[in-house]
């Protein structure tokens, strides 16, 4: 399985959407340069506030821009970076992908993925309405969240749109994505 980074987002600063970059420089174990979230413990404020010594298994956000053109269909315009994501991409079942897998993107960056993006309020305060076309139920009744995945960085390297990415899946079992 491959695929294509479509487009990379950092921000300084506490705020939804992040603007798009040329480049963005991930830094082993810890994340996106300059990025809010990037650090060895939680940035999330949120997961600050529950215990802020926890481990920062959100360093990295994906999200796949089929969601895009999935939420187009009902109504709902989403460009690269509004969602807070740092990686739009485009050509991998990021949702698919079990714990543990490793994203190598571009020539030197890896990420390892470490579960699914919890969708917020937030999102409604961005597009009200656009929370229930990221999160739902399947058939079963099970809880589907859309929003993209997290991962941590176990090599730095510069990310830029256009370059690829390669995924390696861990030995089995696998284990599928949870919310983290």
């Amino acid at each position: 399985m491959s695929g294509t980074v479509t487009a990379v987002s950092s921000n300084g600063e506490y705020a939804f959407t992040k603007p798009n970059r040329a480049a963005i420089t991930l830094l082993a174990g810890l994340g996106v340069e300059g990025d809010v979230h990037a650090g060895v413990t939680v940035k999330h404020r949120s997961r600050v506030a529950q215990d802020p010594t926890q481990p920062n298994l959100r360093q990295v956000h994906l999200i796949h821009e089929e969601l895009f053109a999935e939420v187009a269909g009902a109504g709902f315009g989403v460009r690269p970076g509004e969602l807070g994501e740092n990686v739009t991409t485009r050509g991998v079942d990021l949702l698919g992908l079990p714990v543990g897998t490793l994203l190598r993107l571009g020539d030197e960056a890896v990420v390892e993925v470490t579960g699914l993006r919890n969708p917020c309020l937030q999102i409604d305060a961005f597009q009200n309405g656009l929370l229930k076309q990221v999160v739902g139920r399947n058939e079963a009744g099970d809880i589907v969240r859309k929003a993209g995945i997290m991962g941590v960085v176990r090599a730095g390297g510069v990310v830029r749109p256009g370059d690829a990415i390669a995924v390696e899946l861990p030995d089995g079992p696998h284990r599928p994505l949870e919310r983290v």
